[in-house]
């Protein structure tokens, strides 16, 4: 049905996305992080914030800049080393923010709320991995013999954002139990935070490491 919108292999897309989805990566830890230390409603402002992310990469391969990304490697390893800085400083700004700053000037949990949604779509548009996604297994699946390609773009893009949001879902839903056990616990909350401070640093590592 969906190949007369120039969609083809859609089960194939759909089974490769689930897998790509569930492969462990910055944008979903840091939702789980967001939901376990800050609650519900912070954590679906990063989901969205990866959801609106991912919808502007999309757009962009649609209009070519994706693909013009990966043929420029100057300007694929700027790109590379921005999300690699980025994911450096999300890194030690929670190993910082749990053990080195003083209580006095901690941010409150407004501002923190605030910044949620800015963090992650940040982490979602500094993703190289993302971009390379979007060239190279999303177009795989579109027939552009069909004259209106936009069509089979959207689709796609909506069965992506809708595997993306069920997922988030249950992470924010597990990050949510998580952060009653935190509030009882503050040590385990500092471990826990430095620990996934730690893991955005090796991503940060192994991404500027990249060849």
């Amino acid at each position: 049905m969906l190949e007369s919108f120039g969609v083809i292999n859609i089960w194939t897309y759909i089974a490769g996305l689930v897998v790509i989805i569930l492969a462990p990566g910055p944008n979903s830890l840091y939702v789980l992080k967001t939901g376990s230390t800050l609650g519900f409603n912070a954590g679906y402002r990063a989901a969205s914030g990866v959801l609106i992310g991912d919808a502007i990469l999309i757009l962009l391969s649609y209009l070519g800049v994706a693909s013009l990304i990966q043929t420029s490697p100057i300007l694929f390893t700027i790109i590379r080393y921005l999300g690699a800085i980025y994911l450096l400083y999300l890194g030690g700004s929670l190993i910082y923010s749990n053990w080195i700053a003083k209580k006095g000037h901690s941010a409150s949990p407004k501002v923190k709320q605030e910044r949620v949604f800015r963090k992650s779509l940040m982490l979602s548009l500094t993703n190289p991995k993302a971009i390379l996604f979007y060239v190279s297994f999303f177009i795989q699946f579109i027939d552009f013999n069909y004259e209106h390609t936009w069509i089979s773009y959207s689709i796609l893009a909506v069965i992506l954002e809708v595997v993306s949001f069920t997922y988030l879902t249950m992470l924010i839903l597990i990050g949510s139990s998580l952060s009653r056990y935190f509030r009882k616990n503050q040590t385990m909350a500092k471990a826990g935070n430095s620990l996934l401070g730690l893991i955005f640093m090796g991503f940060a590592a192994r991404l500027a490491a990249i060849n």
